[in-house]
């Protein structure tokens, strides 16, 4: 932006100076030895002197940026594990909660059913106590449920 500007600068001083000696040249009786046009000389060069000074600290300021990295960090939740009271729970109960313990809190309902050899009723009535007791949900994931324990 500075650049530009110091370029428009320059351009409108010789503009101006052209227009200038050209006023100079129909008015001025002295013809080329009027003293007028050395001031004009110098008004022009100290001008374009300017705005070239400008330009310089446009492109100082353009080339010299620091380059920042953007760092962007993705912060991690921390998710508080509560402690499940298991006290008020029944044997079976109890064996849930350890199964959903050992595999990282998710199992697939199915899975459950299998390895305590229980029913599709009896299961569905213990996973609700243990709902209720917000201790573990059921999350539907296409025709099959996945049990989760909660933290």
């Amino acid at each position: 932006m500075i650049i530009a500007i110091s370029i428009i600068i320059a351009i409108l001083i010789l503009l101006f100076n052209f227009a200038l000696r050209d006023i100079i040249g129909a008015t001025c009786n002295h013809g080329a030895s009027c003293g007028v046009y050395d001031s004009v000389a110098i008004q022009t060069w100290i001008g374009v002197t300017l705005a070239s000074l400008v330009f310089i600290v446009g492109l100082f300021l353009v080339f010299s940026k620091e380059e920042k990295e953007i760092v962007i960090k993705k912060v991690k939740e921390r998710v508080r594990k509560k402690k499940i009271n298991t006290s008020g729970l029944n044997k079976e109960e109890k064996e849930i909660v350890e199964l959903l313990r050992k595999e990282n809190g998710a199992i697939f309902q199915a899975t459950l059913m299998e390895r305590l050899d229980i029913g599709k009723v009896k299961i569905t009535r213990l996973l609700d106590k243990l709902e209720s007791k917000d201790i573990a949900e059921r999350k539907r994931r296409g025709m099959n449920n996945i049990v989760v324990l909660k933290r």
